[in-house]
């Protein structure tokens, strides 16, 4: 029986990965497109937000199966539970990467300084979100950890690209559209890396089982017990 459960987990860890997987692949076809000015590639990245969908539905199931058929210890469902917390955000991460993507199908943001911030916080955020699915799968808290603490630089580049944009006002009112686009996508990189931050989160709650953003503390007591 505990065999059958293992397989089960690992087949989760397996499924949670490609799931993460989908979701920096449309953060990172974002990035290319705001950096070549390529609408194709961003065509790319909301097309991908379906595929994101059915993978929430597949692990969802997944998770259902394994408590309704096995019989799971404490510590096997904080792993259960997270998963399934952890799959509502990087679904979300799918809708704000297609939100994106759509106003760069429409936007004329190309060749600004901006772009180049916004193609910045773009790879910011796909490695906070590959960095928190490595966390899960490797039930690492240093590296949960360094998701949550990365955050920062998200934020200070969300910073960077209203400053970039505020001159662009302050010269002509007629980029005003362009600027409320520009702003509106750093606002969704934004929430993409407070996604990953709570995935992280999840993380640390399925290995200590307390719900922090502050991991360090359990470090060394969870490495101590091995």
């Amino acid at each position: 029986m505990r065999s059958k459960f293992d397989a089960q987990l690992e087949q989760l860890n397996q499924e949670l990965i490609m799931m993460g997987a989908l979701c920096e692949e449309a953060i990172n076809d974002i990035a290319e497109s705001l950096l070549l000015g390529d609408l194709i590639l961003a065509q790319k990245a909301i097309d991908l937000e379906a595929n994101i969908d059915q993978k929430e539905r597949d692990i969802e199931n997944l998770c259902m199966k394994m408590l309704l058929q096995q019989q799971p210890v404490a510590r096997d469902l904080r792993l259960i539970s997270a998963a399934m917390k952890m799959i509502t955000d990087m679904e979300r991460i799918g809708d704000q990467a297609q939100d994106i993507a759509e106003i760069i199908g429409y936007g004329k943001i190309f060749d600004t300084p901006s772009s180049v911030s916004l193609a910045e916080m773009a790879q910011a955020t796909a490695k906070m979100v590959t960095g928190s699915i490595d966390a899960y799968v490797k039930r690492d808290l240093s590296l949960a950890q360094e998701v949550i603490d990365y955050d920062d630089i998200v934020d200070a580049l969300f910073d960077k690209v209203k400053g970039n944009l505020i001159p662009l006002l302050q010269k002509d009112l007629a980029h005003s559209e362009m600027v409320l686009d520009m702003l509106m996508m750093a606002k969704y990189f934004e929430r993409i890396g407070d996604h990953a931050v709570n995935i992280a989160v999840w993380v640390g709650y399925s290995i200590t089982g307390e719900h922090s953003r502050h991991l360090t503390t359990f470090i060394s007591h969870v490495d101590d017990k091995g």
